[in-house]
């Protein structure tokens, strides 16, 4: 594959389409070592089938249908409108309650609301996410860290830095504990992602804009090209994989 028909094929996958929160378009070519954990599992450990639950950034609803949950006693949020409007066709025609959200301080339910509030990838404000618990109820939140492919973001994005650098367990555990939580269980992990195919990195890197800030195979092609040598020299290039776990009861 020549220069020309390289950047031919990667603006092609830069044009693949979204939905959701579905990441399929690149199964097989891109894998993440296991997590020591499993947020289903964990989330099943303490649902109870006459529990209110609440899907935080729900995305179109996938992880959140797996768990089979009464449809009449779930609610979802989701702020970006695309998904907003997935989440009213898929999820509101099965009896899911579905709220847009523009601000996490701001979350659109009552006091005292939930038995259950899940939260997977999604930031939230610690005191708004107590207010609308029920005494006793809990948060699970599995985070993103701050160090995710930071590494490889340095080979994309000249000069680079990491826009959130100390958003880890250490600092989201204490402040879940100041504001009226005690922390059941944690757990955090940094291993490795590896993509098999530039493509598949360039469709991942568009849609995760934040840890590559103005990415376009244009503008960034230079670098690109270099990571593809990478690629083609050791069959993969890879990235830190930084991800923590808290499960914390509301005092």
């Amino acid at each position: 594959m020549n220069t020309e028909q390289l950047k031919s094929y990667l603006k092609t996958e830069e044009n693949q389409a979204f939905k959701g929160w579905d990441f399929s378009y690149i199964d097989g070519r891109c894998s993440s070592d296991e997590l020591p954990w499993d947020y289903r599992e964990i989330i099943l450990k303490y649902l109870k089938p006459s529990d209110k639950l609440l899907d935080m950034g729900t995305g179109g609803g996938e992880f959140l249908l797996t768990l089979k949950h009464p449809y009449n006693l779930t609610s979802v949020t989701e702020s970006y409108p695309p998904n907003v409007q997935l989440c009213y066709n898929r999820l509101s025609p099965l009896g899911i309650e579905v709220r847009q959200t523009f601000d996490d301080k701001k979350l659109p339910f009552d006091d005292n609301t939930f038995d259950i509030v899940i939260n997977r990838h999604e930031s939230f404000d610690a005191g708004e996410v107590n207010r609308i618990l029920k005494s006793g109820g809990y948060f699970i939140t599995q985070q993103v860290g701050g160090s995710n492919n930071t590494d490889l973001s340095k080979k994309l994005i000249d000069s680079y830095i990491p826009k959130y650098p100390e958003y880890d367990l250490k600092h989201n555990r204490e402040l879940l504990i100041s504001n009226n939580f005690d922390i059941l269980f944690e757990d955090e992990v940094y291993n490795r992602t590896k993509f098999y195919d530039t493509g598949a990195l360039v469709y991942y890197a568009k849609i995760i804009e934040w840890e590559f800030p103005g990415f376009s195979v244009d503008t960034h092609f230079e670098n690109l090209c270099k990571i593809h040598a990478e690629l083609i020299d050791n069959g993969f290039v890879s990235g830190i994989q930084h991800r923590f776990i808290v499960v914390a009861k509301k005092i």
